[in-house]
């Protein structure tokens, strides 16, 4: 069901007062961002979106204000290492849906969703969008709308992204807003005078798909306590990993004329913030995270969840502060020597780099911004085989996982007795 969004309006959001003559400037792990968007999507029922005025002349307004305080998401980027805040403001796509809000939750096609957002956020030529932001509102017939905001990933990774929205709804309602840290990403990590893009050759990829699989509480408890699966407690985040790597790693051997399991790694984005020997603001703006890979894993007959569910947990746990501590010194170029390898063995050498990222904790559910929470929360899956991005659910502890595999593995991913065993029934 291919979902089309006929544009109503489109209109410039500027600050409610200036903010120019201020430069932002990128830190270190900013000029390391991929150059594309962090896309966001946001549903919203009929019931939930009553209100005396109209929604979108709110929402125009409340975005006014906050840009005041989010200044550089309305600048424009300059030369990889700062942002003019020149208070050029968002872009805001006013669209209407004919069709209604609950056909389209029953079924989010995931391949045709996509013109609920306002850009491409993976098109390196970005044709369709200027600046560091823009926002799409989707009003459906019934009442209900979606909310589409994409983020430039240059000056804000997923947790800038819920920030952001977490201030917008709070100046919706009518509340003071958390002030974000503008400085502290530069202040810790000042820029270098460096180029590397640590997603070249990776974009563009043929023979790719994305899929929606979803795993709700009592299923996840239930693999944290598989009989002869872990020999420790694992996290929710560390159990699905474990059991998605150990699929894929499956699919892959099903799928291979060798018929064996390959060699592989497995990546996390650790979110840096609360790692750190000074522990950050989770408000402070820009990409506060880092990749946390693992050594090449070779796999000798069948693989097991233990093992691999061990190797998840100590990659992740190498970004402690004493890594980070080296990333702020002369020895940052050692660890991003690392991350090169890393990429070069995927890229070059064929080793499948399997790539998480928890979106788990950024509370996207509680976005209120006076008509009630989301009733559900999405977002796009990153067009780069082996790639996994994770979400919670609106009910629950539930976790949903958009997966991006190759057409051929996930013939064979799909159909994994392992993960049916564990997988709820609105997966897809």
């Amino acid at each position: 069901m291919e979902v089309k969004a006929e544009i109503v309006s489109k209109e410039t959001i500027k600050p409610s007062s200036p903010t120019s003559n201020k430069l932002f400037k990128l830190s270190l792990l900013d000029q390391l961002a991929p150059p594309f968007y962090v896309p966001i999507l946001l549903f919203y029922s009929a019931s939930d979106a009553t209100h005396n005025k109209p929604i979108s002349h709110e929402l125009k307004a409340s975005l006014s204000q906050v840009l005041t305080l989010y200044y550089p998401f309305c600048g424009t980027l300059r030369d990889n290492s700062t942002v003019e805040c020149n208070d050029e403001g968002v872009v805001f796509t006013d669209c209407r849906v004919p069709m209604e809000l609950s056909s389209l939750l029953k079924n989010p096609d995931l391949h045709h969703i996509n013109h609920l957002f306002p850009c491409d956020p993976y098109n390196p030529a970005r044709e369709t969008l200027t600046g560091n932001m823009a926002v799409q509102f989707n009003h459906f017939t019934c009442g209900g709308f979606a909310l589409g905001v994409c983020f430039s990933h240059k000056i804000a990774d997923a947790s800038t992204a819920a920030s952001f929205l977490t201030a917008w709804a709070a100046t919706s309602r009518g509340n003071k807003p958390i002030l974000p840290q503008m400085e502290e990403g530069a202040q810790v990590f000042p820029p270098r005078k460096i180029e590397m893009d640590m997603i070249r050759g990776m974009m563009g990829q043929k023979s790719i798909v994305t899929k929606r699989f979803v795993f709700n509480r009592t299923n996840i408890s239930r693999l944290k306590q598989k009989p002869g699966g872990f020999d420790f407690t694992p996290t929710s985040v560390e159990a699905v990993t474990a059991l998605i790597w150990k699929s894929s790693l499956e699919a892959a051997k099903a799928s291979s004329e060798e018929g064996k399991i390959p060699a592989s790694m497995v990546s996390h984005a650790v979110n840096i913030r609360s790692r750190m020997a000074q522990t950050l603001s989770e408000h402070s703006m820009g990409n506060l995270w880092q990749q946390a890979v693992s050594p090449v894993v070779e796999a000798e007959g069948e693989v097991g969840l233990r093992d691999l569910c061990e190797r998840v947990r100590e990659t992740v746990r190498k970004i402690d502060g004493n890594y980070v501590s080296k990333l702020q010194g002369d020895e940052f170029y050692k660890v991003l020597e690392s991350l090169k390898e890393a990429r070069r063995m995927a890229t070059e050498k064929g080793v499948p780099c399997y790539s998480f990222s928890s979106w788990m904790r950024f509370g996207f559910y509680e976005t209120d911004f006076g008509w009630g929470k989301p009733s559900y929360v999405r977002t796009i899956g990153v067009p780069i085989k082996n790639v996994v991005i994770l979400m919670g659910t609106k009910v629950g502890d539930g976790m949903e996982a958009w997966i991006t595999l190759t057409s051929r593995d996930m013939l064979h991913f799909e159909k994994n007795p392992e993960l049916l065993e564990f997988l709820s029934f609105d997966s897809q």
